[in-house]
């Protein structure tokens, strides 16, 4: 097969595991992993790519994941937690390599490997922690501290691989300490360099506007991949470090704006990890798997049930974190990219070094004690390639073990925990009048979590005294779009007066939320929808005059509309002054929903609850007519 069938078949079915896995919650690299074992066996990436050209690209791709995941970590996320992420991304690393390194001589593995192994295993990474973290939506405290270790402790365990990986090539505990010394230094000093000088001429560009809008995205990249490749150039394996920190450079600098790139970045990630996790499984067979699998059936058991465990509660000892935090954190370590694409470099590596030692000691010494030497030092590498054969089908199902039990079972523990919940219906309102709070109040004796947004100081003194949750911000404030607290929380109503300020909340909650379950009021003044056809969206009415298409705001601009029929925030209000409240009702073979608009002609049908789970109901909603409640607000008394 040529490259670019080949390439396009790996994009396909990496998005193609997506999809799959996004409709059946699970993780997506669980799938991405079982088809790239599977189509590795049809056709191998290396005899297609070359393995040159193979590990190029993956590095690079590596180095753009984490420079978009770099972006994302701001310093104020650090409120409160500050200790307990330096410990996470320091202390607790050391434990767990050294621990990790423990669990693989347990397990079998020869003891230079093991701490090759344990390097390489530090590593969680934003791969696999983020579409937890969309899936889970955790508190923010968690999903911080989660973030700030996947993105930070890649770097810093690919640089502990390569310190082990150069002290196993010197040999001799007195080269080694000096060439690891030297490396840990150059590394750091290039990478911070490169990161300061990269990070001031790109923030120069985007201040002075240099830079247009729609390529500031690939300028970013050009530079992230820029500073990636002469990082590495000047010192091996730097470059990640060197993108991480450049990423958080630019993310922490006030008053820059980014929301460009990091859309950007996070489009490219998607199909750049899918596509990786395809290639690298792609060039494990069975056969090894199975060679490999009491060793790591035992490995793996350690490193959950000892290492990270023992790792987290001794590093996070004496720290801010909880007590409910640091247990959920002692069963959330699956592994990622990074660790695939590193101990895939660096079994190569091994074969490379013990080639080139082969090529020395043929051509011997200038004496006969370094012609010794030599031949010495090329069985011993050679001895080294013979006992890394299974490292990386080790590594490859550590990844897919790790992934499998966090990422299944970590929504129960953070469940019982009161961190997060696995099934987030609860209901976001934009503003606080009383329909809303009457809604927030059904909808609580339902056990559907909510949260009232508002400044209006009436308005949040009432919904405080009536129970409810409710947060002082605008919808729109730093602190709502970036730091509110969203757990539990799976749809919005924006329902404030400002219609604009409506669809603006609508579209900035659709990033997190989804664009699917954020929702606005009707916009006052614009007539009712009619209703769509299947697969429409409840604004779009299909063919409209020039005039009407003059008078009506874009749809791209305006969300979902809520509740049937639809209803502008002045309209709600009068309905409320009149008497109407918000009221649920049991469907039932007694009680139908024919039943209930026979009764209540007039009423605006808000939300359909059923078995906890509640939807925002719009035109266009399916309504059974039995086995649910109904929230809506109504005349009756």
């Amino acid at each position: 097969m040529t490259p670019a069938p080949y390439l396009a078949l790996v994009l396909g079915v990496a998005i193609l595991c997506q999809l799959v896995a996004y409709r059946l919650r699970v993780p997506s690299i669980l799938l991405l992993l079982v088809a790239g074992f599977g189509l590795g066996q049809w056709v191998s990436p290396e005899s297609v790519l070359g393995r040159d050209v193979l590990f190029a690209g993956v590095n690079l791709c590596v180095g753009i994941i984490l420079f978009e995941g770099s972006l994302s970590l701001r310093f104020r996320e650090l409120r409160g937690l500050s200790s307990a992420v330096v410990r996470l991304c320091s202390v607790t690393v050391l434990l767990a390599w050294g621990l990790t390194t423990a669990a693989g001589i347990a397990a079998g593995v020869e003891w230079q490997l093991s701490l090759l192994v344990g390097a390489v295993l530090v590593v969680t990474g934003p791969t696999v922690i983020a579409p937890i973290i969309r899936q889970l939506r955790p508190t923010r405290r968690v999903s911080s501290m989660l973030r700030w270790e996947g993105i930070v402790v890649d770097p810093i365990g690919a640089i502990l691989a390569v310190l082990v990986f150069q002290a196993l090539i010197v040999g001799g505990p007195d080269g080694a300490l000096t060439t690891a010394a030297l490396t840990l230094g150059r590394t750091v000093l290039i990478s911070t360099v490169l990161a300061l000088a990269f990070g001031v001429l790109l923030e120069v560009a985007m201040r002075r506007h240099l830079i247009p809008d729609f390529l500031e995205g690939v300028a970013f990249l050009a530079v992230a991949v820029g500073s990636l490749v002469i990082s590495n150039e000047l010192q091996a394996e730097s470059g990640l470090l060197t993108v991480t920190m450049l990423g958080i450079y630019l993310a922490n600098r006030p008053g820059l704006r980014l929301e460009h790139v990091r859309e950007f970045k996070e489009h490219l990630q998607v199909l750049i990890v899918g596509a990786l996790f395809v290639l690298l499984a792609g060039r494990v067979g069975p056969g090894e798997v199975v060679a490999i699998a009491p060793t790591a059936a035992v490995f793996v058991l350690l490193l959950v049930l000892v290492v990270r465990p023992a790792s987290v509660a001794l590093g996070l000892l004496g720290t801010e974190a909880t007590r409910q935090e640091r247990t959920l954190l002692a069963f959330m370590a699956p592994r990622g990219i990074v660790a695939a694409a590193v101990t895939s470099i660096f079994a190569l590596e091994i074969e490379h070094a013990a080639q080139e030692a082969r090529e020395a000691a043929a051509l011997g010494g200038a004496t006969a004690q370094e012609t010794l030497a030599l031949e010495a030092s090329a069985q011993r590498l050679e001895q080294l390639v013979l006992e890394s054969a299974g490292l990386v089908p080790l590594v490859f199902v550590t990844i897919v073990a790790t992934v499998a039990l966090y990422g299944l079972g970590v929504g129960r523990l953070a469940e019982r925990l009161g961190l997060a919940t696995t099934s987030p219906y609860g209901v976001l309102f934009a503003g606080a009048p009383v329909w809303a709070r009457q809604a927030a109040a059904v909808l609580g004796e339902l056990k559907v979590p909510t949260l009232l947004v508002s400044l209006a100081p009436s308005e949040v003194s009432q919904g405080r005294m009536a129970g409810l949750k409710v947060e002082r911000t605008h919808i729109l404030s730093e602190y709502a779009v970036e730091d509110m607290e969203l757990a539990g929380i799976g749809s919005l109503v924006a329902a404030t007066h400002d219609d604009d300020t409506n669809s603006t909340a609508a579209r900035e909650f659709g990033h997190a939320l989804g664009q699917s379950n954020t929702y606005q009021l009707r916009r006052q003044g614009e007539p009712l929808p009619k209703r769509s056809q299947p697969g429409e969206r409840d604004r779009a009415e299909g063919r409209m005059t020039e005039s009407t298409a003059k008078q009506q705001t874009a749809s791209k601009l305006t969300a979902r509309v809520a509740f049937s029929p639809p209803m502008s925030a002045p309209e709600l209000d009068a309905l409320s002054r009149e008497g109407m409240t918000v009221r649920r009702t049991r469907l039932t073979d007694q009680h139908t929903l024919d039943d209930f608009r026979a009764r209540e002609p007039d009423a605006v049908l808000m939300f359909l609850v059923t078995d906890g789970v509640a939807t925002v109901v719009t035109p266009r909603t399916h309504l059974p007519q039995e086995g649910a409640t109904l929230v809506a607000l109504v005349r009756g008394t």
